[in-house]
């Protein structure tokens, strides 16, 4: 629950507008929980639960945020900071929104607990009876492997170089030597205080020549790759902290053949825990065959990959491109899909974005909706019933961008200049790219 003050930048933004929340109410929010005035709600019986089990996975000892919740002293001392986030619903991050689609796993607190913390803090962040301690909440699906049958580390150990962000690809050779289908798989992050979160790539053998190149473009393990690897991999899933393993549907399988290597993109932020070395690894669950082939399939208009299709011009606060295509015709032979896992990305200018469904006969469906982009929160959503397309309809995407000099990144210090920005892998560039986990039906 730590990017509490409102903010929609990384944690080194964050942090400032923490200090200055601390200095203005985190002192006397302790003091007064340090007086042992019993309020009429307390950590114990009506918020450490709540805590537990939506905020314990970033925010614990070891963990990715630069603050535990696990004790009393820790979340008193940042009461206030924490009540304006789940207020704003700026934490816990889940920036999905429900009123598109339901969604499996959702981290989200409900109006009640909102409530309930913002009266805890009010009350003075009363530490109550230990031994009065509420209920467990169950947490949300977190979708545990029920099987591991290869777990792939990263080829070496790596240290961050630069912070508070960076992005490192790193290439792991894939063992089997016939074709498997991963039904399965989970990220287990070496150094959790410093992974903020991973995109696992497929690269098939006729690719690795590109590879080998990109990964030899840099003297350290592995090689830089903010906006992306580098080249066009498949994609085999992501995630973010709390958000579990992803599972796919029963009888599918993402197909992987012999001589192909993986692509862990690692992104990893060292505001709070310093530069640590980190060996993030993979599981995965394996099957030799499937009844339905199922892939992670990146949707945007191919024409926006090059030249100026995408222009974002410099100054323009709500600059909006939008794109629509029927994905059975080139994916599935003209017959029904199904999609099952869906996300979206854009860079450091977008502003909001939005999937959706357009029935061949009339009408429209949202798949995902983001209505306040935050390029640090980015994962996949699993929807808790697919979405059905028929042959005829369109699977559309439309993206959002501020270009104006309140929006712009910060470049060495300093805010970048304003400047027309199209597609592109670097920092300063700009993508709009949906993805979907697609099976037949």
């Amino acid at each position: 629950m730590t990017r509490c003050a409102g903010t929609t930048g990384s944690w080194a933004r964050l942090a400032a507008a923490l200090a200055a929340l601390s200095a203005c109410g985190g002192d006397d929010a302790g003091a007064a929980a340090g007086g042992g005035v019993q309020a009429a709600v307390s950590y114990y019986r009506d918020v450490k639960p709540i805590f537990d089990a939506r905020c314990a996975g970033c925010h614990s000892d070891g963990g990715v945020a630069p603050f535990s919740l696990e004790r009393h002293e820790t979340a008193a001392s940042w009461a206030a900071s924490i009540k304006r986030a789940v207020v704003e619903r700026t934490m816990p991050p889940w920036p999905a929104d429900n009123a598109c689609a339901e969604y499996v796993g959702d981290r989200s607190l409900s109006e009640q607990q909102i409530q309930t913390i913002a009266a805890w803090v009010d009350g003075g962040a009363a530490l109550g009876d230990p031994a009065d301690e509420g209920p467990p909440i169950e947490p949300p699906a977190s979708g545990a492997l029920a099987r591991v049958d290869r777990t792939l580390e990263m080829p070496v150990e790596y240290t961050p170089q630069t912070g508070p962000d960076e992005y490192r690809c790193f290439v792991i050779d894939w063992p089997e030597e016939a074709t498997r289908y991963v039904t399965g798989f989970g990220i287990r992050p070496g150094e959790q205080r410093v992974v903020h979160h991973v995109i696992a790539f497929i690269a098939a053998p006729d690719q690795l020549a590109e590879l080998d190149a990109l990964d030899a473009s840099d003297p350290g393990p592995g090689y830089p790759c903010y906006g992306g690897p580098g080249l066009k991999p498949r994609w085999l899933g992501g995630w973010v902290p709390g958000g579990g393993s992803m599972i796919f549907p029963p009888g599918a399988g993402t197909r992987i053949e012999p001589g192909s290597r993986l692509i862990l993109q690692v992104h990893y932020n060292t505001l709070t825990a310093g530069k640590l070395p980190d060996r993030t690894a993979i599981d995965v669950t394996l099957e030799s065959s499937v009844e339905r082939e199922g892939t992670m399939q990146p949707w945007a208009n191919p024409a926006w990959l090059s030249g100026d299709s995408m222009m974002i011009p410099a100054l323009e606060s709500d600059v909006v491109h939008r794109w629509g295509a029927d994905p059975s015709r080139a994916l599935a032979d003209n017959a029904p899909i199904e999609i099952h896992w869906v996300g979206l990305h854009m860079h450091t200018l977008g502003t909001r974005a939005r999937l959706e469904i357009e029935r061949a006969g009339g009408g429209s469906e949202c798949v995902l909706d983001i209505p306040r982009w935050d390029f640090h929160w980015q994962g996949n959503y699993k929807l808790a019933e697919p979405k059905v397309l028929e042959p005829g309809d369109k699977l559309s995407i439309e993206c959002h961008w501020d270009n104006t000099p309140e929006k712009q990144p910060i470049i060495d210090g300093q805010p970048r200049v304003p400047r027309d920005v199209v597609w592109g892998e670097g920092t300063t560039d700009e993508m709009c790219l949906g993805t979907f986990y697609m099976t037949g039906r």
